[in-house]
């Protein structure tokens, strides 16, 4: 998936989008090598090493990785949307967004 989000960072970088990740993973310091070898460029926090982290609790994570793809008003607006799918979601609510802004 890292290859598909490195994609849509460089192709949305003039648009109002980002990419958010959360880590379980229990190693941080492994974390971080592995985010560099991936060339990991958006924001990415720890969730205190393991599944059962206060972010994976509060958005009510049980499987990983889960995809939320939220609008510009902070509502989720899909769920694990993955490649082409979550490209046509992307489009869609910047469009939604675009057309908002210019109905003011």
């Amino acid at each position: 998936m890292y290859a598909h989000e490195r994609s849509l960072v460089e192709k949305y970088k003039d648009q109002p989008f980002a990419i958010v990740g959360i880590n379980s993973d229990r190693d941080r310091a492994k974390l971080k090598d592995r985010m560099s070898e991936e060339g990991i460029s958006w924001r990415s926090f720890f969730d205190g090493g393991g599944t059962g982290g206060p972010i994976a609790s509060t958005w009510n994570v049980s499987g990983w990785p889960t995809i939320y793809v939220l609008d510009h008003k902070g509502v989720i607006r899909y769920k694990n949307v993955r490649g082409e799918p979550m490209d046509k979601a992307v489009d869609a609510l910047l469009k939604e967004m675009k057309k908002e802004g210019a109905e003011k």
